[in-house]
């Protein structure tokens, strides 16, 4: 029989640390002494708790190839996760939460993955309410449905995804010290 290990990222713990506002974005030019020394107190103490964590190396994955994250995830501002990225040569597209929340905006050009994904998300819907959710008209819902079922769209061509090992390189050559790997 085996017993799976449930592992709880190092953060939760210490959750108020992570939590502060001051570690959300960076500070304004216009900041105190007094804000800029708290920060880079916050900055110290997540470091040091994400360092210990036993999640590292999945956490600083997923925050620099799958997700735009903000503020500080994996020991890194969001910052020098654009810095990791530049080096593996990986983009993230930012989270789009206004096509997840059903808010529209007019002239927006509808993203063809996204009427498909909303059709096979709601496949009892009508084809009028995905095209109110999407803010286009049901003629532009028919087409993209239409191109996807005579095969007309050409799926995005994907690059190769680098590995944990690469990843963690990178972090290294970013934050220009070498961190310990837990065994």
């Amino acid at each position: 029989m085996t017993v799976a290990i449930r592992t709880t990222p190092a953060c939760v713990a210490a959750a108020q640390v992570f939590t502060n506002p001051l570690l959300e974005e960076p500070l304004p030019s216009s900041a105190t002494g007094a804000q800029r020394q708290a920060r880079a107190i916050l900055v110290a103490k997540a470091g040091e708790t994400c360092a210990k964590c036993p999640m590292f190396s999945s956490c600083l994955y997923d925050a620099v190839v799958d997700h735009d994250v903000y503020g500080f995830v994996a020991g890194t501002t969001a910052r020098q996760r654009q810095e990791i990225r530049a080096e593996l040569g990986v983009r993230v597209d930012p989270e789009d939460f206004d096509t997840l929340a059903g808010v529209t905006a007019p002239n927006r050009q509808v993203d063809h993955t996204e009427v498909l994904r909303l059709r096979n998300a709601n496949p009892a819907d009508s084809l009028e309410s995905i095209a109110q959710r999407l803010g286009c008209s049901l003629s532009t819902v028919k087409r993209h449905l239409r191109r996807a079922r005579n095969g007309e769209v050409v799926e995005k061509t994907t690059t190769s995804r680098p590995t944990s090992e690469q990843v963690l390189e990178a972090y290294d050559l970013v934050l220009g010290s070498s961190r310990r790997r837990a065994a």
